[in-house]
């Protein structure tokens, strides 16, 4: 179960990194700019008694309450309230406001991912699933929400859905392109989610084999060629998967290089108490943690 969890992990930052997404742990974010506006100091140091701090988080979000009971569709309101209500560990009391802001910000796809993993969380999978499918409706390419039903068909024991799913995605890709139009769908990041997929269901031939093209087509991305080293080192093949490790290391960008040579010296896919890209994974948002 670990080392699955762990594959899953390594694949977000597989498929997500370098890539001009929003991370899906947005809550930190929508609360902290506005806060000010919406009457709260988040300057202000904590209180050091977990009782006082509870306290004082029950009394921001009864600040976002009453603001709310009159202005109904305030955003800056009803993103502190998220994010408070996240510090509480209020999973429940998410839903609400969170559904306000995918109301109030149809354009805004992040609201909408966040909404369904809250969702998944909450243990209402098809609500997940249909928020997820209403996002890639309207944008087939969306990284944030093609990962999120990947992991949940795969959590559900679907894996030729997901599948499927990405394999839909390509071809779309394929015809946007050959329309002559703007896919707006990141190939490479779909074909590693879909060989993780393959990683997941114990196929690694078929995920090499994707590896291989994505390297030959992408040959600046690290990302297929950490991927492969992991799926090699997990067969035994140390001398070339220490191989693809350095010149996944060469290739990556400075922030991800440690990470890389902790994977091949430790062998596993992401370091204990990393945060290794975790809140990109998880069904529910990172900060409830």
């Amino acid at each position: 179960m670990t080392a699955n969890r762990n594959r899953w992990l390594v694949g977000t930052v597989l498929t997500l990194a370098l890539a001009a997404f929003l991370s899906l742990s947005l809550l930190p974010i929508l609360g902290s700019n506005d806060n000010r506006r919406a009457g709260s100091t988040p300057d202000a140091s904590p209180p050091a008694d977990p009782a006082a701090m509870q306290a004082e988080l029950e009394a921001q979000a009864r600040g976002y309450e009453l603001v709310l009971e009159r202005e109904p569709e305030n955003q800056t309101a009803l993103q502190g309230l998220v994010d408070t209500r996240i510090q509480l560990g209020d999973i429940n009391g998410v839903v609400g406001p969170l559904e306000k802001l995918v109301e109030l910000n149809p354009g805004v796809p992040d609201y909408a991912v966040l909404l369904a993993q809250t969702k998944q969380q909450l243990g209402d999978l098809e609500g997940a699933a249909q928020t997820y499918r209403q996002v890639l409706d309207q944008q087939p390419g969306n990284m944030n929400a093609l990962q999120g039903l990947t992991v949940l068909l795969v959590q559900q024991e679907r894996p030729q859905a997901a599948i499927g799913l990405l394999q839909d995605t390509l071809r779309t890709a394929d015809r946007l392109e050959a329309e002559g139009g703007a896919a707006g769908i990141d190939v490479t990041s779909v074909k590693l989610l879909l060989a993780q997929v393959h990683v997941e269901v114990n196929r690694p031939d078929q995920a090499i084999a994707l590896y291989d093209e994505t390297i030959e087509a992408a040959p600046e991305d690290f990302r297929p060629v950490l991927a492969k080293a992991l799926v090699l080192q997990d067969q035994g093949d140390v001398d070339t998967s220490q191989a693809l490790f350095a010149q996944a290391t060469a290739l990556a960008p400075a922030q991800f290089k440690d990470q890389i040579e902790l994977m091949s010296t430790q062998g596993q896919a992401v370091p204990e108490g990393s945060d290794g890209g975790a809140g990109l994974v998880e069904p529910a948002p990172a900060p409830a943690e």
